[in-house]
């Protein structure tokens, strides 16, 4: 037979079953009738011819059996028997099917959705051509830290190195568009000419930079993105060749790159301009550019390793000495790594902790499979009786566990599609490559593999239990009778999930201890009722020092003047705000102390910020409205900075340089201050110095307005902007944001942690109880004889009651002891997320079993009461 018929006929087969069997029938009496004519042929009578034809056949009727039999249509018809007989199963027990469902749609879900954010972060491919030949130079110390690279380092690897197609270097831009509406402060990038070429990415309008562009004192000239396109110029394709105004400046735009371009470097950045260094300048040699480059086709990171090590050591280091000393190495690393090496580790702690979940729904479902096992043991009795071997009522209960999973996967994919809402939601700001959180078709492969594997899983023991029963013995018994042989089984499973939820509870319980010796720490400020917004002075306007002190200072004074503002004053960066304006302080020396040189947080502040903020002041003075321009020279010092340079003695009347300029004209320390947090409230450096803004030998063009509000701070932005506007309206006011919001979005990333792992940690508890119950309720029911006679032989309520909670507290021993030493291993992955709490905090661990305990108290005393409550009359007779 030809495959397209054997195809065609195995299809008629399935449609049209009556229609199949008719065939088969008349291809038999086809066969018959020319045997018959053959048997004629050789002489013998019509009858005797067909009598010898039906000899030769055999059994009509067997003949069609096995005809029917051959073919793959067999094989998916019975298939499709065992399903409509699953479904018919399900459906009668509608309990037991929604409580599997809803299980494994937990389960799955929660993994394919943490499993989507893990994939599009971490594993999934960056969005441009060959990307594994991308790659980020960074400079590595003696130590193993590593620091961004130089212009003088970008220009001797282009000049020298051997195994790179291109090199580029970026660095922030945050330029200003004014116009006709309110302004605007965009996020951009300063670029080399060759940036979009490393990253093999061209505009979809216009044209990329080129050499010329990028050069000192070169032309204004700008790249757009897409998004910016559309919004400020209504996808306009005749802008480019076009000026646009940015920071009171004309740059003509160039291009504009395609809608597809994922910008992975800065992903806020809407525009790019040349950077335009080149070596004669100072900053050539400052460590604020990031370097990335595309190596040679078939070149390893490891070879081009080796060739920036040359380069420096054959070239930067006789190029620049002091920036570059022997001890200066260099390191090339793979673009996506390196961009993900601050959230892995908390990825991959989470992406264990929903797998503990999986573990614990899948152990649940077995119960509920084995449980389920109990009731039908007189039925899988009575079909081996009849005849259905072993592998037939194996298949059968796979193909109801596959089931079941295909519906609690489809189920799950819901809960996953919510669950990738809620992580975006809750992802921290700055995540990087948070956009490739998403359901792709690598997440559904995942999605139905996890789902088929839990489905054979959870179905195999339930089967293999059910198979192995002596139909003999099990026919005519009742299903309480039977059902020992699976106690110890489900007992197990239940100390399994107890021991993996108290590995997940121990984590969580050590994120929120941590979190709340976090929020412990003193930031060194009073955050309570303070307004911030971030103020961008821009324009040719403001070049001029005077221009620029006059237009903060009347936006200071109109901000003072808004109803609801009590007080007033700015500063040149914010504590927790992402702000980080570092200086060296050179001391003079002492009599008794050397000169010495340390880096510091350096503050230009209005008289009045440090009272705002409730910073104390420790000794000395503050500075106030005498500290003008043509007054002394005045400085305070943080409490941590006095005790590093001078230990017990006092810094009043001491003298510092601040900057680096040595022929800058001194400051006095007229005052000390106590310590604020301004990295992170994790982060222990507090060393600072705070000027006014007057003494400060240039005014910053971008200063933080800080305002203390009688009521709700937040209502009060719209005016307080709108004040700022009144002195100049081309300038933009951003990062609106209350005191109280950055101090919590200092913590984000261990705050998301958390929130993840209490969830998860949430449902391993209430799936543990739930197995408790279920294992407990099924004990009680088949021991109901027992309990019966017991109560019948003197045994009091409290003692049936003491029975029953002993069986279940041993169950919730056992598994407390395994997790226990499951929970030391687990708590290593979380280690580098914990503050001020050790892993092994024994509060922590007797807290959760505490809870641990209680939930298995609560779950075992329903089965427990209903025992005590046994009526031994009604069950003696019953029996």
């Amino acid at each position: 037979m030809s495959p397209w018929r054997h195809l065609t006929r195995g299809l008629r087969a399935l449609a049209d079953r009556p229609a199949a069997d008719r065939d088969i029938a008349d291809e038999v009496q086809h066969y018959v009738d020319q045997a018959a004519a053959a048997h004629r042929a050789r002489g013998l009578s019509p009858d005797d011819a067909r009598r010898a034809a039906l000899l030769e056949i055999g059994n009509s009727t067997t003949v069609r059996q096995d005809v029917r039999a051959y073919g793959w249509e067999n094989i998916v018809g019975a298939f499709l028997t065992d399903l409509r007989y699953a479904v018919r199963q399900l459906r009668s027990k509608p309990a037991f099917t929604a409580a599997t469902v809803l299980t494994l749609a937990l389960g799955v879900g929660s993994t394919v959705a943490i499993f989507s954010a893990v994939n599009g972060i971490l594993f999934t491919a960056l969005p441009y051509p060959h990307p594994e030949r991308i790659a980020t130079i960074r400079e590595r110390a003696s130590d193993g830290s590593t620091s961004p690279g130089t212009f003088g380092m970008y220009r001797g690897l282009v000049d020298a190195s051997r195994t790179f197609e291109s090199i580029a270097v970026l660095t922030g831009w945050q330029p200003t568009m004014t116009g006709p509406d309110q302004p605007e402060r965009l996020e951009g990038q300063r670029v080399s000419a060759s940036y979009f070429r490393v990253l093999g990415v061209s505009p979809a309008h216009g044209r990329d930079f080129e050499a010329a562009d990028d050069r000192r004192n070169g032309p204004n000239v700008v790249v757009l993105g897409d998004a910016l396109w559309r919004r400020r110029f209504g996808s306009d394709r005749a802008i480019v060749g076009k000026p646009i105004t940015l920071d009171d400046a004309s740059y003509v735009v160039l291009g504009v790159m395609p809608a597809t371009f994922d910008n992975v470097l800065a992903p806020a950045a809407e525009l790019w301009a040349p950077l335009q260094y080149d070596m004669s300048q100072g900053r050539a040699w400052g460590h604020h550019l990031t370097t990335i480059g595309r190596l040679l086709p078939a070149v390893t990171m490891a070879r081009a390793t080796e060739d920036v090590n040359r380069v420096g050591h054959d070239v930067l280091r006789e190029q620049h000495p002091v920036t570059y000393d022997p001890n200066t190495g260099f390191a090339a690393l793979p673009l996506r790594d390196d961009l993900t090496e601050g959230v892995s580790g908390t990825l991959f702690a989470i992406m264990g902790a929903v797998l503990l979940v999986l573990l614990i729904a899948c152990v649940n479902v077995t119960n509920l499979l084995l449980a389920r096992g109990v009731q039908r043991r007189g039925e899988f009795a009575v079909r081996a009786a009849l005849g259905a071997g072993r592998g037939r009522l194996v298949r059968q209960l796979l193909t109801e566990s596959l089931l079941l999973a295909a519906i609690g996967g489809a189920a799950g994919m819901g809960v996953a599609t919510l669950g990738v809402r809620t992580l975006t939601a809750l992802s921290p700001a700055g995540l990087q490559r948070a956009g490739g959180i998403h359901l792709d078709a690598t997440v559904f492969a995942f999605a139905l593999g996890i789902t088929t594997l839990i489905g054979l899983a959870f179905g195999v023991t339930p089967a293999l239990q059910a198979a192995r029963g002596d139909p003999q013995r099990s026919i005519g018994q009742s299903s309480r009778r039977t059902a020992g042989a699976y106690g110890r089984t489900r007992a197990a499973l239940v100390v399994a999930e107890v021991a993996l939820a108290l590995m997940l509870l121990v984590s969580s319980g050590l994120l929120l201890r941590s979190l709340q010796r976090l929020f412990a720490v003193p930031a060194g400020f009073d955050a309570s009722h303070l307004l911030t917004m971030q103020v961008q002075e821009t324009g040719r306007r403001y070049g001029p020092d005077t221009a620029r002190y006059r237009f903060f200072a009347q936006a200071l004074d109109a901000v003072r003047r808004v109803p609801g503002v009590t007080a007033a004053a700015i500063t040149s960066q914010l504590p927790l705000s992402g702000d980080r304006d570092e200086y060296g302080a050179d001391f003079e020396a002492t009599p008794t102390r050397p000169a010495a040189k340390y880096p510091v947080y350096r503050y230009a502040v209005s008289p009045g910020y440090l009272e705002l903020m409730h910073i104390p002041l420790r000794s000395g003075r503050l500075l106030d409205e005498h500290d003008r321009a043509d007054a002394p020279l005045a400085g305070l010092i943080s409490e941590s900075m006095a005790r590093l340079r001078f230990g017990s003695e006092s810094p009043i009347g001491q003298r510092m340089r601040v900057g680096g300029a040595s022929d800058a004209p001194p400051f006095t320390v007229v005052g000390v201050v106590g310590d604020i947090k301004q990295t992170s409230l994790a982060m222990s450096q507090s060393e600072a110095v705070y000027t006014t803004t007057d003494q400060w030998r240039w005014v910053d063009n971008v200063m933080s307005v800080v305002v203390k509000t009688r009521n709700d701070d937040a209502t009060l932005a719209s005016a307080v902007r709108e004040a700022i506007w009144s002195v100049d309206k081309d300038q933009p006011v951003v990062r609106v944001a209350t005191m109280d919001d950055l101090l919590a979005a200092s913590a984000a990333e261990r705050r998301f942690a958390l929130i993840l792992f209490e969830a998860f940690a949430v449902a391993a508890l209430a799936l543990a109880a739930a197995g408790i119950y279920g294992v407990l309720a099924g004990s009680v029911a088949e021991r109901t004889r027992e309990i019966g006679v017991r109560a019948a032989l003197g045994a009091s309520r409290s003692t049936i009651l003491a029975l029953i909670l002993r069986q279940g507290l041993m169950l919730t021993g056992i598994g407390v002891a395994i997790g226990l030493v499951g929970a030391v291993a687990a708590t290593r992955a979380i280690a580098a997320m914990l503050f001020g709490v050790s892993r092994l905090d024994p509060l922590t661990y007797l807290s959760v079993i505490a809870l641990l305990v209680g939930v298995s108290v609560v779950a075992c005393w329903a089965p427990a009461w209903r025992a005590a409550r046994v009526d031994p009359a009604v069950t003696l007779r019953a029996e």
